[in-house]
């Protein structure tokens, strides 16, 4: 089961998650090159710490144990479920491209041998975007090995996803459940993550068959979901309800990844150039607004920690398939910080790739988007750490809340940078936690961005868990709308820090804070 179904029934936003795999205080790890052999390395121990040869199967968690906040998939969730399965086995795609390894086209016959025997009835899921994770990848498998099962699954899948399309309800769109296809029905709606994978799905088919009517299909998806789910360079999560639907604009690299890359697919196989203004929109807007210092943000655990590999995978689409080389240095970058913050013992990367990884388990899905983005980005053979452009948005910060709550992402006071700004912010035991990166260690003075209209209000601030200010002033703004600053100097290591800015009654700090940026690094 696809369990962002939890995130969407629910409405709960994955970037409000802490991580599984949280560092100790001061840990750390080796800044060194990405190079060729850095990919290798990171190849070999993600397969090394995951892949069951015997099941031919990847493992859920790296202590292969069975962990209730993610109990799905075969054996009671010990090995992973049907879209993180798809996942994996792309990753291994993605080292077999860079590598031409016959180690790696041996398991992509594996793989497919070992999820065929988990679910010797894929069509038991009901989750149409489940479904197409797999036509896709067994679409990309066909164009890799040439291997006719795999057009056949993929053109099989696509035929039984393509007949939930619909025009009775929002005008069109496949929906995300078979079950499901009753506006205002609980589950019955049509969003990003079943449509655009199925656009991408489609062109490949185009090629494969060399059959026109796929090409059609592909249009058509495509044109209902830009018409319904993007508003500009926005791409929204979902339409839901009854009558016309109500679009839910969550926020995800996901979506952005899932839409773009259905762009540049269109973009291939007809030459028109709006499909490229299309990608680059997209791609602008999560380049420059989901990221903390242009590291791609952390959302979550779970589904939300593979979403930054499936945006990263497209985005490089569109840099090779598209001639966009400008960003080949955010995604070298951002490859560069995945390995920098590796777990030294076992190789693995965590879901947070502004941090290092920490003893604890990590998910398959998680280390799978670090492993990839190694192998589908070209090694600069950069030696040092990532410190980014300086500029760590609040909105997009992790967060340590009291009973669930005592904060919340906010938009709608004008004048922030980014996506928002954190508000509602007057809990105690409450903080926000930047994870900044620093070339060479020193002392910085760094700028928060704020508003303050119901007066000053106070927080402190903890560098790598030491108070630098027990009580830094934030002196009152005239409205919300209306940002002030206020700067502090702090001690930063060479790498990998944390710059807290927390609530603590006891140490006089009061009143609301809306926070908007953190700069000066």
């Amino acid at each position: 089961m696809f369990t962002w179904k939890k995130i969407r029934t629910a409405a709960v936003l994955c970037l409000l998650s802490l991580s599984l795999s949280v560092p100790a205080p001061g840990a750390g790890s080796t800044a060194e090159a990405f190079t060729v052999s850095n990919a290798d390395a990171a190849m070999n121990s993600f397969v090394q710490v995951f892949y069951d040869s015997s099941a031919k199967y990847f493992y859920t968690n790296s202590d292969h144990q069975i962990h209730s906040e993610h109990a799905h998939g075969p054996d009671g969730g010990l090995y992973t479920d049907f879209w993180w399965e798809a996942q994996l086995w792309e990753t291994v795609m993605d080292a077999y491209e860079r590598t031409n390894s016959t180690v790696y086209r041996t398991m992509i016959d594996e793989i497919y041998t070992g999820f065929n025997a988990k679910y010797p009835d894929m069509m038991t899921n009901p989750f149409n975007d489940d479904l197409g994770w797999w036509a896709l990848a067994c679409a990309r498998a066909y164009e890799l090995t040439g291997t006719t099962e795999y057009l056949n699954r993929a053109s099989f899948l696509f035929g039984q996803i393509y007949n939930e399309w619909d025009t009775g309800a929002y005008g069109g769109g496949i929906w995300w459940r078979r079950d499901a296809h009753v506006p205002g029905q609980a589950n019955a709606q049509k969003n990003m993550a079943t449509n655009a994978p199925m656009v991408m799905t489609a062109v490949k088919l185009y090629s494969a068959y060399n059959d026109p009517a796929y090409l059609t299909k592909a249009t058509q998806i495509y044109n209902w979901t830009k018409s319904t789910l993007v508003s500009g360079s926005k791409i929204n999560d979902h339409i839901e309800g009854a009558g016309s639907g109500i679009v839910k604009d969550w926020d995800f690299t996901y979506n952005y990844g899932t839409f773009l890359g259905a762009a540049v697919s269109l973009y291939q196989a007809t030459g028109t150039a709006a499909y490229l203004t299309d990608a680059n929109n997209a791609a602008g807007y999560a380049v420059n607004k989901m990221v903390s210092a242009q590291t791609l943000l952390y959302e979550g655990e779970n589904d939300a920690a593979g979403f930054k590999m499936i945006f990263a995978r497209n985005l490089n689409r569109l840099r090779t398939l598209g001639g966009q080389p400008q960003y080949l240095s955010f995604l070298q970058q951002n490859a560069t910080q995945a390995w920098n913050h590796r777990r030294v013992s076992d190789g693995i990367i965590g879901s947070d790739w502004l941090r290092n990884t920490g003893a604890s388990y990590v998910q398959s899905l998680a280390a799978a988007a670090g492993a990839s983005i190694l192998q589908f980005v070209p090694a600069d053979g950069y030696t040092g750490y990532i410190a980014g452009n300086g500029a760590y948005e609040a909105e997009n910060a992790a967060r340590t809340l009291v009973n669930g709550g005592g904060m919340i992402n906010e938009s709608s006071n004008a004048g922030f940078t980014g996506r928002g700004y954190v508000g509602g912010w007057n809990t105690s035991g409450t903080s926000i936690d930047f994870y900044v990166n620093q070339n060479t260690a020193g002392t910085r003075t760094v700028t928060f961005r704020y508003a303050a209209a119901a007066g000053n209000a106070s927080r402190f601030v903890k560098v790598n868990g030491v108070v630098t200010a027990s009580n830094l002033v934030f002196n009152s703004t005239s409205s919300w709308s209306t940002y002030g600053t206020v700067s502090v100097a702090v001690p930063l290591n060479a790498g990998s820090n944390t710059i807290q800015l927390g609530y603590n009654s006891a140490l006089g700090n009061t009143n609301y804070l809306n926070v908007d940026l953190l700069s000066g690094l």
